[in-house]
């Protein structure tokens, strides 16, 4: 989810999107519906009818006055079953009940969550490459593509992939080429308003971390001079199939578009699924549509990757947590943006911020917020000083450079809509929503320097100020993880660690759609999880163009085991903010040994959630059971790469682990276990000693943690599986449930 100016404008007008079917009162209830019906049948199609003549076992035709069929929004059908309907509540009820139906929930509103991140990452562009990354397909679902863009050139490329079968829906205003492969739209609700009806971006989000996983190299890449450099994927050679349903300037999107993307993405033959969006609540794998569409793919050997959200710092909020799915964390980099405020009586002061605009030095009006309430509607100067939407008098800013108290949600909002020439925004660090770049020149002081500015406004009756262009400095701090970026634990099953990892989310600069006439695109500068997320899914990529027939669970694994251990000191959640660390692309392909998954691992761990064999027979049309092994298994028996303890008594720590790894190092080695543990906390690994014989030989191990912990509700550890040539890291968590 990409934080930017004209998000914080849309706050408060998140609307959700209903659609009108008939004129009648009986209709005004109805609202979309998924109902979700688990895989394909294994015996044949899907029939033609199915999803209609259930529609009319269900909905009396004499409470309508349109056809069945016009209900029906839309038909899952590529890639597993369902549709997506307009119902009343009782009409879902009795659908629940339905042969073959799995969960029917409300299609909800979902949202979204570079020159210089890949060489900080340690990934050059002269990095070891496979001739295969031009045959790997990274399918972006997000709100479209801007094809235009130097960084989606098709120059030098050959014909899509054999394997592909998706198509181009350009819809009159959109073309594909040898580098975006297929591009299709899904709308429900058929509201177009502030988009365009086509796959083609309006609102920069998905061409953004399109360019970002898989642009091409495009070099003197920068907003308006910031960030100059070289703009490239991490996977340049790959080819882009994208899926639009993330829509308008708030970037949001229904389950019911969601699966229709996925059942056509698994369908159309994409390896990896790239997703910055998501819910900013937990729900059952059952009712999300994420968890379900990305099961679907990883049954089909596709990976998704997934922004772990930006609802942090609390606890519990990241929301794409489940065992199948890639969750990715943000850092920052190392580039941060001074933004320089120079007053009329010469003093400088320096704030923060991206500022992309250049008053050269002419100076403006300085004017406090407080001072300017908007009295017609009823503002104050206690209101107004935070220049939050319509609290300020438009005719005593208008033109002038406005100081703004802070922080809070909106601040700043109410100066921009009313003309200002810039603005000075406040607090003791800069919140996350404040990221920028803004439409207008502004900076971001802490307290100290917000009431000197305040003394000087006072101090004189024409006081003037002027914003000068940002300076990029580095960041001596990178990587750590941002507040913006959702926490851990999990909070459906708290003994899987989620997020997996971290990756580069902050001031990433990347494709983006042109903002006036002309159809050559520029360049802007990001932050989110969202930005984070097309990272992941490069490496994932990266990590596939060298072993294609890896399974999703073993690419996951890889990233995890070889991604570079981050601080708690500069990140105090530690693996609750960034899982294993920071992704490392370069070592990604060569971990050494895998902690693999098959299909019925994660039916085994669907079972010890609770679900019953007859209903997981339904989602995978397989005889599917549930062993009295699996049903009575916990999380821990889960052969996951990272380790997660959560216990009631930090004075009583007792857990067990099983897990088996593969050898894809070298074939004949000998890995020994190495333990990081804190004072108190002991962890035995037995056997502590592994040797193959050959790769792809399996051998298991079993992990006991006893305690207790002491001084923290929280605390760290790592095992490491070492050869002398590859080092296996897992991350370990152990932390008292709140």
């Amino acid at each position: 989810m990409a934080l930017r100016w004209f998000l914080l404008l849309n706050l408060i007008c998140n609307i959700l999107l209903l659609v009108d079917v008939t004129h009648s009162a009986a209709q005004d209830a109805r609202k979309t519906y998924v109902v979700y019906m688990g895989d394909k049948p294994k015996n044949g199609p899907i029939l033609p009818d199915l999803h209609v003549n259930m529609l009319q076992d269900v909905v009396d035709s004499s409470n309508i006055d349109i056809a069945h069929e016009d209900l029906l929004l839309h038909s899952y059908k590529r890639s597993f079953n369902g549709f997506a309907a307009m119902l009343t509540e009782q009409e879902a009820q009795k659908m629940i009940g339905m042969d073959g139906v799995v969960s029917v929930f409300p299609s909800k509103q979902r949202s979204a969550k570079t020159t210089k991140s890949w060489n900080f990452l340690g990934f050059p562009e002269t990095v070891k490459r496979s001739a295969l990354e031009r045959d790997i397909i990274v399918g972006v679902m997000d709100s479209g593509i801007w094809p235009e863009s130097d960084s989606f050139s098709d120059a030098g490329f050959g014909p899509p992939p054999k394997k592909w079968k998706g198509k181009c829906q350009g819809h009159g205003n959109l073309t594909c080429n040898n580098k975006i492969i297929g591009a299709q739209y899904y709308r429900a609700s058929r509201s177009f308003e502030g988009d365009v009806e086509s796959p083609r971006d309006s609102s920069g989000h998905g061409t953004h971390t399109a360019s970002t996983a898989a642009g091409n190299t495009v070099s003197k890449a920068s907003l308006n001079g910031l960030g100059l450099g070289t703009a490239r994927g991490g996977v340049p050679s790959a080819r882009i199939a994208v899926y639009k349903v993330c829509w308008g300037s708030d970037i949001s999107s229904a389950d019911a578009d969601i699966l229709a993307a996925f059942d056509d993405a698994i369908a159309d033959g994409v390896d990896i699924l790239s997703i910055s969006v998501g819910s900013n609540i937990p729900f059952d794998y059952l009712n999300d549509p994420f968890a379900i569409g990305s099961f679907h793919a990883t049954r089909n050997g596709i990976l998704v990757s997934m922004a772990a959200g930006n609802e942090g710092p609390g606890a519990k909020t990241v929301t794409n947590f489940a065992p199948w799915q890639l969750s990715v964390a943000a850092t920052t980099i190392n580039r941060q943006f001074i933004t320089k405020v120079q007053l009329g009586n010469g003093k400088i002061y320096e704030g923060l911020l991206p500022n992309i605009y250049d008053l050269r030095g002419e100076f403006y009006p300085l004017i406090y917020g407080g001072d300017a309430p908007n009295t017609k509607a009823g503002a104050t100067g206690t209101i107004s000083r935070f220049c939050v939407r319509d609290a300020l008098e438009e005719d005593l800013i208008k033109g002038k450079i406005v100081l703004c108290d802070g922080p809070i949600d909106g601040a700043g909002v109410g100066a921009i809509l009313g003309g200002a020439a810039g603005i000075v925004l406040t607090g003791k660090k800069v919140v996350d929503e404040a990221l920028g770049p803004y439409p207008v020149p502004a900076s971001y002081v802490g307290l100290e320097e917000n009431s000197d500015i305040y003394k000087y406004i006072n101090s004189t009756r024409n006081a003037t100020a002027t914003i000068w262009k940002s300076e990029e400095i580095s960041d001596v701090l990178a990587p750590y993880v941002p507040s913006y970026s959702s926490r851990g634990p999990n909070p459906i099953n708290p003994n899987i660690l989620k997020p997996d990892l971290a990756a580069p989310g902050t001031y990433i600069l990347a494709a983006y759609p042109p903002s006036g006439g002309g159809s050559r695109a520029r360049y802007y500068i990001e932050t989110g999880t969202s930005m984070a997320c097309p990272h992941a899914t490069a490496v994932a990529a990266y990590v596939k163009s060298f072993h294609p027939k890896w399974s999703p669970a073993a690419i996951q694994s890889a990233l995890i085991t070889t991604a570079k251990p981050m601080s708690a000191k500069t990140s105090p959640d530690a693996e609750f903010a960034y899982g294993a660390g920071l992704i490392n692309p370069s070592t990604a392909p060569y971990p050494g040994l895998v902690y693999d998954l098959d299909e019925q691992d994660y039916i085994d761990f669907l079972c010890s959630q609770g679900y019953s064999g007859k209903l997981l027979q339904t989602i995978t049309k397989d005889k599917t059971s549930c062993s009295s092994k699996s049903i009575n298994g916990t999380t821990n028996d889960m052969n996951y790469p990272s380790f997660a303890l959560s216990i009631k008594d930090p004075k009583f720590v007792n857990g067990v682990f099983h897990r088996t790894v593969t050898n894809v190092g070298s074939s004949k080695s000998t890995y020994r276990a190495k333990v990081v543990a804190p004072l108190g906390l002991k962890i035995n690994v037995n056997p502590s000693v592994l040797s193959f014989t050959s790769l792809g030989q399996k051998k298991s191990f079993v992990i006991t943690i006893k305690g207790p912990i002491e001084k923290s509700n929280l605390v760290s550890a790592s095992l490491v599986w070492d050869d002398g040539a590859f080092q296996v890291r897992s991350p370990m968590i152990v932390y008292v449930a709140v």
